[in-house]
């Protein structure tokens, strides 16, 4: 890799032990990779928030405590618990002393404390054709396909590596040649009514996600008004059920006004039709078909924005949540802030909705809750939720949702 003489410099010590390490980590991630150059990233989002083993606290120790300041702006994924009301998700002791070992650390060399997986709400936003560096499946895919920003996907550790240093190794999608399609979906017979229903792009993302991989598509028939919810959803489904960390959606996403822009003049052999009915079937493959009746319902995953609170409240209309039954939603700080302003988080509460912020839904502690199963409108929760809580879980409608948790029957839509 070609080093500049500040590079080099860095990588010998010179700009203390935590950039040298960054820059270590960095260089040999590029080599394995072919990258022949870093390259300056505007921003950073790290992952590596939640506890899950100790080395990950004694990394970011380490590396605030050997001189380690972040030299962008530096966005927080969630945290294993909410931090700003710990009691509220019943974590052991020892889960919130790391929890908290993590934020004095990221806290300590220059982070925002966002703790939110969808970064792209809080403020933070790159502009198109921005270089940053984002961490998190579904904050990459976003940033990468409806803001047009460009990022891999990094995996924990080297985020903060890039946020310590302000760089990152040129390669993959960073790079315009590399942002090209390599198959097609299409979705143009699906009817109109389909094409506008928020509840059919989680189960679309997950086809797309199964049928890439870690590829980059190119989806067909998608109307242009399409909210940016449904993109959110979609996203984040294609990057659990698969690796994509970029999707194009022709007339829709930036780089994608027509096919031929986001193929770059490529014919592409590989064209997979998506029906109605694999849609149904997606759901199915979703969700445990024993499960009779959820006794926790999940939304916010990733976390929900205020315009998506807004709905699920109109969705209850005034309505109670049944005694039996934990409705959680999650969101991000700023959202949390304007719903305590706006007396929004006062009505859902009052409603029986317990409102979250800062932590993962699939982190929750499963040993303080005695749950069964679970119901989610997020293809990405239902998708993990199995081998991550152990609660047999299904897919629905965000309206599945609210109404299961008011009458306390599962209400099951049958999906087109």
């Amino acid at each position: 890799m070609d080093l500049t003489s500040e590079e080099q410099r860095t990588l010998a010590g010179d700009d203390g032990e935590a950039a040298r390490i960054a820059m270590a980590v960095l260089v040999d991630l590029g080599a394995v990779f072919g990258a022949d150059r870093l390259i300056p990233v505007a921003q950073v989002h790290i992952d590596a928030t939640l506890y899950m083993v100790d080395a990950g606290v004694a990394f970011a120790e380490r590396m605030a405590a050997t001189g380690g300041r972040f030299r962008v702006p530096t966005s927080l994924n969630p945290s294993a618990v909410d931090l700003l009301h710990p009691e509220a998700l019943r974590p052991p002791p020892d889960l919130l002393e790391n929890s908290r070992r993590l934020e004095r650390a990221y806290l300590s060399m220059g982070a925002a404390p966002t703790w939110t997986c969808a970064p792209y709400q809080q403020g933070m936003v790159p502009r198109f054709g921005q270089q940053i560096a984002w961490a998190e499946s579904n904050a990459i895919v976003f940033a990468n396909s409806v803001i047009g920003a460009r990022t891999n996907r990094y995996g924990d550790l080297m985020d903060i590596c890039a946020a310590v240093v302000g760089k990152a190794p040129c390669f993959g999608l960073h790079l315009e040649t590399h942002r090209h399609a390599e198959l097609v979906i299409d979705a143009s017979a699906l009817p109109r009514s389909v094409q506008y229903d928020p509840a059919t792009y989680p189960l679309l993302g997950y086809i797309v996600g199964e049928l890439a991989g870690d590829r980059i598509p190119a989806v067909l028939g998608i109307p242009p008004d399409v909210p940016v919810r449904a993109l959110k959803s979609f996203g984040a489904a294609a990057a659990s059920s698969g690796a994509v960390g970029l999707f194009h959606m022709v007339g829709v996403t930036p780089e994608a006004r027509c096919l031929e822009m986001c193929t770059g003049g490529r014919k592409m052999e590989e064209i997979h039709a998506v029906t109605a009915k694999d849609l149904a079937g997606a759901a199915a493959r979703l969700s445990n078909p024993d499960l009779s009746r959820p006794d926790l319902i999940v939304v916010g995953c990733p976390h929900y924005a205020y315009a998506e609170m807004t709905t699920m409240a109109r969705l209850l209309d005034g309505r109670r949540v049944n005694p039996g039954i934990a409705f959680w939603a999650f969101t991000g700080r700023c959202a949390y802030g304007w719903m305590r302003h706006s007396g929004l988080l006062q009505a859902l509460t009052n409603a029986g909705v317990t409102v979250f912020t800062d932590a993962c839904p699939l982190l929750y502690p499963g040993e303080s809750w005695p749950f069964t199963a679970a119901l989610s409108d997020s293809a990405k929760f239902v998708n993990y939720c199995t081998s991550q809580t152990g609660l047999p879980a299904a897919i629905g409608s965000l309206a599945d949702c609210v109404e299961t948790a008011v009458t306390g029957r599962f209400r099951r839509s049958a999906f087109p």
